[in-house]
């Protein structure tokens, strides 16, 4: 398995330092050891399964990249100010589809 490298370094802004994310294997490590708890919903599932592809040749390193960077853009961890979890939460509310009437028959 060979490290797949991303187009250009992403800088995280971590509670203990930046954290310059340069490859697929460095984006896993870091969405296991040091990705908030409060963060780890759906986007940051999709970017340990796209790093994950990338490692084993399914998808390229700039799918890996993409969906790290979103990844880190939801948390908060790019450049800028980071959600509070409350924050987090209540934006993830405000985006999840609403429950369909059931017609009866």
């Amino acid at each position: 398995m060979n490290d797949i490298r991303f187009p250009q370094p992403i800088t995280l802004e971590l509670s203990d330092a930046p954290r310059k994310v340069a490859s697929s294997f460095e984006a896993l490590e870091c969405l296991d050891q040091q990705w908030p708890k409060w963060a780890r919903g759906p986007s940051w599932r999709a970017a340990g399964r796209a790093c994950r592809d990338a490692l084993d040749g399914w998808r390229s390193g700039r799918a890996a990249y993409k969906a790290f960077l979103k990844a880190a853009k939801r948390a908060g961890l790019t450049r800028g100010r980071s959600p509070s979890p409350q924050q987090f939460r209540s934006a993830a509310m405000s985006t999840t589809a609403q429950p369909m009437a059931v017609r009866a028959g």
